[in-house]
């Protein structure tokens, strides 16, 4: 059996905040601006993010304490949604035909990854049958935590490991891609530069974020935080509407927020779990980024998209980090974030199910 981690925090570290808790919250904000400045000197991919989530991250495991509001994080989502909804353009209906292909290859990358990382950690880690399997799935990690409380798993095994692999693909993806690519990350910073924000324009965007999350979660649609906006947004762009996008200022503020909020998860654990944290969530995301490679090159021989937007729209990141990466690096937003939605609808609907019938398939006295 593998070692325990350690018992979960009092508190969680992003949850809602009240007067009481906005020390913790504004060291934690001017934390992460200081770990985006220092990416951002240093001339590292996707600065404002990464380096809140490299700096907030580490003072995390020192046991130095952090404090994020909920409320804000999604404020700051669907700030994003609408921002990535902007890079939609007309070009994409000249493509969209291939998506279908890409698509129902993303559904058997699910279940294909989902099968093998739960072997592992099953059969390696050691992890109890419930929680290898939704450690596993490479799904959201909201959505992973509350099907594992669903059916009495480890949930504090389950957000380590996926908040490690989210962690691990977005701070590893744009080296990658600037190391083999040569691009240039400052001048993707932010990605798409919107017109000047005239009155109608603001109303458009703001309309796109508040309708948008309202419809996407009266219609049940996956991650309406980001989904609605995003979709909303895209279309009145695409409609001509508008052609602006949130200011850049906002969607770095947006960053620093939400890797303030990935770096804060790490609570609770220390230097010392990082040893086995890395060994295997690690080993977990080297597995999936292996599969994500293999059925990319696949799909690129058979469509011919380029690689590069095929590794991001399956690569096991989280659908708001990707969507940033895929921004910053200028590769075909609109396809990566599409393709990252489905993914989290695939994990969200088929995969309790996919549970269920395995569950079903085992004798009553052996817990899975």
């Amino acid at each position: 059996m593998p070692a325990e981690l350690p018992p979960k925090p009092a508190r969680a570290s992003v949850r809602r905040l009240t007067r009481a808790d906005l020390f913790l919250f504004f060291r934690t904000i001017a934390i992460g601006v200081v770990g985006g400045v220092v990416f951002n000197a240093l001339n590292l991919p996707l600065p404002w993010m990464m380096g809140a989530m490299a700096a907030t991250g580490g003072l995390t495991l020192a046991r130095v304490e952090m404090a994020m509001d909920s409320r804000l994080r999604t404020l700051m989502i669907l700030v994003l949604g609408v921002f990535l909804g902007s890079a939609f353009s007309p070009e994409i209906l000249d493509r969209i035909a291939l998506w279908p292909v890409t698509l129902a290859a993303l559904v058997a990358y699910v279940f294909v990854s989902t099968t093998v990382v739960y072997l592992f950690f099953r059969f390696v880690a050691g992890f109890d049958p419930k929680t290898a399997f939704f450690a596993g799935v490479p799904g959201g990690l909201n959505e992973m935590i509350i099907l594992t409380q669903a059916v009495g798993g480890d949930e504090r095994q389950v957000s380590v490991m996926h908040t490690t692999r989210i962690f691990l693909v977005v701070m590893t993806l744009p080296f990658v891609f600037r190391i083999i690519e040569d691009f240039d990350p400052v001048l993707r910073t932010f990605g798409v530069e919107g017109a000047t924000l005239g009155a109608l324009d603001i109303v458009m965007l703001a309309a796109s974020a508040v309708v948008g999350f309202y419809a996407a979660r009266l219609l049940r649609i996956p991650a309406p935080h980001l989904t609605g906006p995003m979709i909303l947004s895209a279309a009145v762009h695409l409609s001509g509407l508008t052609s602006a996008a949130p200011p850049v200022i906002a969607v770095a503020v947006a960053q620093v927020i939400l890797g303030s909020a990935v770096g804060a998860r790490f609570a609770g654990l220390s230097f010392r779990d990082l040893g086995r944290i890395l060994r295997l969530g690690g080993t977990a995301t080297v597995i999936l980024l292996v599969i994500s490679a293999t059925f990319s090159i696949a799909l690129q021989s058979i469509t011919g998209i380029p690689f590069g937007s095929l590794i991001l729209a399956f690569s096991p990141g989280g659908l708001t980090e990707m969507s940033l990466v895929a921004l910053a690096l200028e590769i075909d937003t609109a396809f990566v974030a599409t393709h990252h939605i489905a993914r989290i609808s695939v994990v969200v609907i088929a995969i309790p199910l996919l549970f269920r019938i395995l569950d079903r398939s085992k004798p009553r006295d052996e817990d899975i």
